[in-house]
């Protein structure tokens, strides 16, 4: 009896982290096929780093796929805002800082006009952004007229190649790398903790106790090696803190606030939430809103790492970041997925890059098995959910 409890845990386990399995499972896949490559600190800093604007536009695109929209329109939203941030601090040698708020406001102002042919004048919002994705992919040419425009000042290049100051060494490791590791861990813990006696104190039911240490144990196995490997080089990357506090205040964003009830409300039936008294265009045109900061983070991001604003920049952004969000659960019907399900899509995409790079297979043959394992993955996680419910 006590066997069959054992393997019924590790089934709802598996059928609620398979995405996460599935991640751990591909690591190891390429870091034995690499020789130990995929898993060096070089490497995985660069992973970060090739990464990191997919992952941000990924966290608005999850939003939006959740209220059963899309936004086509965000690889030429980034190109556009990376431009403008070019033109801005190499043409005008405008101060970093206003650059990039100059730049904030301008990825406001698109996703505002997109959400109100959405919201408001219901356009479906695959056609408003397509549009969106000719209009400003147009624009960008128009302004850099065709040609790349570079170097960016140092200041700015620090958004994507710099890493956080550190304030000494330790046999080869970086203290204030070690010191925002073992922060993370202590602050994870006592959220974890804090949200366990909550569910005890309304009564709703939650794990035993050893399956509870089981996951903080491993939840600080898994900091503390990330953190080590990363110490180990050149410690956090300035982009990687962008990155987690974006995470966290959306992740708060979606699970403790009422606009979070309201955008899942909104995709699950828009019809009922509008009956609720949720204001269901208001949603969708702020999200909108979101999306477009969101795209031109990214874009400030993208131009940083490349030192250069190009009008190709940010080709198939949009399908990595769709693609990121049903890998990580989300759902093409609406009302169903999470910003943390989308960093894990993002990071399937991501290692599965990397590590057939490492492996010296062609390009043509890395869209061909990242289109299987995108269908792979969705139909796989799709089916454990069925088996769930």
């Amino acid at each position: 009896m006590a066997t069959e409890q054992v393997f019924a845990v590790i089934k709802k386990v598996f059928q609620k982290y398979s995405m996460y399995f599935f991640l751990v499972l591909i690591m190891v896949a390429f870091q034995l096929l690499s020789n130990g490559v995929l898993l060096r600190p070089l490497n995985i800093t660069n992973i970060i780093l090739q990464n990191s604007y997919i992952l941000i536009l990924a966290i608005g695109m999850v939003l939006l796929i959740i209220l059963g929209d899309i936004d086509l329109s965000i690889g030429s939203v980034v190109a556009f805002t990376g431009a403008l941030s070019a033109i801005f601090t190499i043409n005008m040698n405008m101060s970093t800082p206003l650059a990039i708020l100059l730049c904030l406001f301008v990825g406001a102002a698109i996703g505002a006009f997109q959400g109100f042919w959405i919201a408001y004048v219901k356009v479906p919002a695959f056609i408003a952004t397509l549009a969106g994705m000719l209009i400003f992919r147009g624009l960008t040419i128009v302004v850099l007229d065709g040609k790349s425009l570079s170097p960016f000042p140092a200041a700015f290049q620090m958004l994507s190649a710099g890493f956080i100051p550190q304030i000494a060494v330790v046999s080869g490791l970086k203290l204030s790398t070690l010191l925002l590791g073992l922060m993370a861990i202590l602050i994870v813990t006592l959220f974890m903790l804090k949200n366990r006696n909550k569910k005890i104190s309304y009564g709703f039911p939650v794990d035993s106790m050893s399956i509870f240490a089981a996951k903080i144990g491993l939840i600080t196995l898994m900091i503390s090696w990330f953190t080590y490997v990363l110490a180990s080089y050149e410690g956090f990357p300035n982009v990687l803190i962008i990155l987690t506090f974006l995470v966290v205040v959306y992740r708060f964003l979606t699970n403790k606030t009422t606009i979070g009830r309201y955008i899942y409300a909104t995709g699950g039936n828009e019809k009922a939430a509008a009956l609720s008294g949720v204001d269901t265009r208001k949603i969708k045109f702020f999200m909108f809103i979101n999306m477009g900061i969101l795209s031109a983070i990214a874009g400030l991001i993208f131009s940083a790492r490349l030192n250069a604003a190009t009008a190709t920049a940010g080709n198939g952004f949009e399908l990595d970041a769709i693609a990121a969000c049903y890998i990580g659960g989300a759902s093409a019907y609406g009302g169903i997925g999470t910003v943390l399900g989308a960093i894990v899509g993002g990071l399937v995409m991501g290692v599965l890059n990397n590590g057939m790079s490492l492996l010296g297979i062609g390009v043509d043959w890395q869209q061909a098995i990242k289109g299987a394992v995108l269908l792979f993955a969705v139909a796989f996680d799709i089916y454990n959910k069925r088996k769930a419910a």
